[in-house]
């Protein structure tokens, strides 16, 4: 199966067809109706004793498998849980008009008889948003889970704090949501330009009982929420709140500019306990979390090896240099959230960087060649490589694609990525537990450009993390999808291009080509103390 719609090699159809109406009754176990009912809103199904969908538990079937039945006498769903149940109804609705994706009070349609067998590739088929550097309101998290949720993606990762911003409440350091959460401007100018502003205000934080919806909502949509705290580096936003807690003692102002600043947390006692309280209520607030990303990417070290107090700990640690150090401070993270039963999620420099937990997850978002690496040390991996995984880089070498960082990535490029590729061992292969795409948002102001950057790459991308592979006929399958996208008012880059007002401020092509940064992150990997900004 794919994620977008039945393909016909894993499809059997059936004689006959089923009339599905609004007000139509759902018959079953009450988590696994629920979940139905959530997958076709617009069909307003009414739990019964017998019905018109008829769900049953299946224990031999993983979680997130099912098998889906229409003939003539109604329509059967047999899931392994919740999941599955959710996402034969997800496969049920696509077989459905376009129009079925729009809210109507009176709705029949005609169901074909099919037959389905399905279960996904990967466990970990993962969104990345970046609101740390531009906000994205609850209302547009929201919209995120629902859009996850159509095409069976099921980890949202949230990058909650950066240089640019902290966006939680925290009861315990209230400083950092009143001072961290906002700066007073924003950069305007491109990569290697001088610094120009906008002058205008931007800011926004999620009050806990936020992120307790969100997460409560998110998993009765079958996708789990990954919240990243990103530290020691990216810090000067908390920094700004607490400076105490940094390597210097200096203040600082949440930075109103793209790039890295040589903030950075401290490594000492007194910044492991401040971060065991931030965990704490975050977990609190998320509910049952399976993971918990911690960052570790592009660390500048400098005020570690300048600092007496932080070297002489270093020292007493049987340590040798800032590299070394970095390795230890995120594992002592990661033993605090192991504690709590969370693994710890990191980016790969914490990998080449030193010893980590076993159980800690590498994200190599430098390529795959790091990523292999750690598959073969042992590590679970989920592919998050630039190429063709960051989303924030222009899908055309053009001046009419709105400013991004660099170009090109097509939604082609995405549907013909491998993340096990065939040279890999089976020990190797076995560790990469899914995918993931990362929406940077430097250059995403607002949930306009969020649609245009994320679809429809995001269905390419579901495709591969349902399906192992973007299968023949893809290109079919997404022109017959975008009509779905449209029903349900996605504002989408199409396939030929942006529309007039969709291409904004103009892209300044060639000046960061994708090929020649992989090239330079691949080599950067091979260093254990390469965790200065790479690019």
């Amino acid at each position: 199966m794919t994620s977008l719609l039945p393909h016909p090699s894993v499809l059997s159809s059936l004689s006959g067809s089923y009339e599905l109406t609004s007000g139509a009754t759902v018959s079953g176990p009450t988590d696994l109706v629920d979940a139905v009912r959530l997958a076709l809103p617009g069909l307003d199904l009414r739990p019964g004793d017998t019905g018109a969908i008829d769900v049953r538990h299946d224990t031999t079937l993983g979680a997130e498998a099912y098998k889906l039945t229409v003939g003539s006498r109604g329509i059967e769903i047999t899931a392994g849980g919740r999941a599955g149940a959710f996402y034969a109804a997800q496969t049920l609705h696509q077989l459905l008009p376009d129009a079925s994706y729009r809210f109507s009070a009176e709705a029949s349609w005609t169901v074909p008889g099919v037959r389905v067998e399905d279960s996904p590739a990967f466990s970990w088929r993962g969104i990345h948003l970046d609101v740390a550097r531009h906000f994205q309101p609850k209302r547009e998290v929201f919209r995120m889970i629902d859009l996850m949720a159509v095409h069976k993606l099921n980890r949202l990762h949230l990058h909650l704090v950066d240089d640019q911003g902290w966006r939680i409440e925290s009861r315990a350091f209230p400083r950092l949501h009143e001072v961290g959460s906002h700066r007073a401007r924003t950069a305007t100018n491109y990569f290697r330009e001088p610094d120009t502003f906008d002058e205008i205000p931007h800011g926004g934080y999620y009050t806990l009982d936020d992120l307790s919806e969100l997460a409560a909502y998110a998993r009765s949509r079958s996708v789990t929420i990954v919240p990243e705290i990103d530290v020691p580096g990216h810090a000067t936003a908390i920094l700004a709140a607490y400076p105490e807690f940094g390597a210097t003692g200096e203040t600082f102002e949440v930075l109103p500019k793209w790039g890295i600043s040589p903030a950075i947390l401290s490594p000492l006692p007194p910044t492991v306990d401040f971060l065991t309280t931030i965990f704490d209520e975050l977990l609190g607030a998320l509910g049952e979390t399976p993971f918990v990303h911690i960052g570790g990417d592009e660390v500048v070290l400098d005020h570690w090896s300048e600092s007496a107090e932080i070297v002489a700990y270093q020292e007493s640690l049987g340590l040798d240099n800032s590299a070394e150090l970095q390795a230890w401070f995120l594992r002592k993270l990661a033993d605090v959230l192991a504690e709590r039963g969370v693994r710890a999620v990191v980016w790969d420099e914490a990998f080449v960087s030193g010893e980590l937990r076993q159980d800690t997850v590498v994200m190599p978002w430098r390529g795959m060649g790091v990523g292999r690496r750690a598959a073969a040390a042992g590590h679970d991996v989920i592919a998050t490589p630039v190429f063709p995984l960051y989303f924030d880089y222009a899908e055309a070498a053009s001046t009419e694609e709105p400013m991004a960082i660099g170009d090109s990535i097509t939604v082609h490029d995405v549907a013909a990525f491998a993340p096990t590729p065939s040279s890999w061992s089976a020990e190797e292969t076995a560790r990469v537990l899914g995918l993931q795409a990362q929406l940077w948002s430097e250059r995403i102001p607002d949930a306009r450009v969020l649609d245009y950057r994320a679809w429809p790459r995001a269905c390419a991308l579901a495709e591969v993390a349902w399906a192992g592979n973007a299968s023949e006929g893809f290109g079919d399958r997404l022109r017959e999808h975008l009509g779905r996208l449209d029903a349900i008012g996605v504002e989408y880059r199409p396939l030929d291009g942006p529309k007039p007002w969709q291409r904004r401020r103009p892209h300044r092509p060639g000046i960061v080509p994708v090929v020649t940064a992989m090239e330079h992150l691949d080599k950067m990997t091979e260093s254990a103390h390469s965790t200065r900004p790479s690019i």
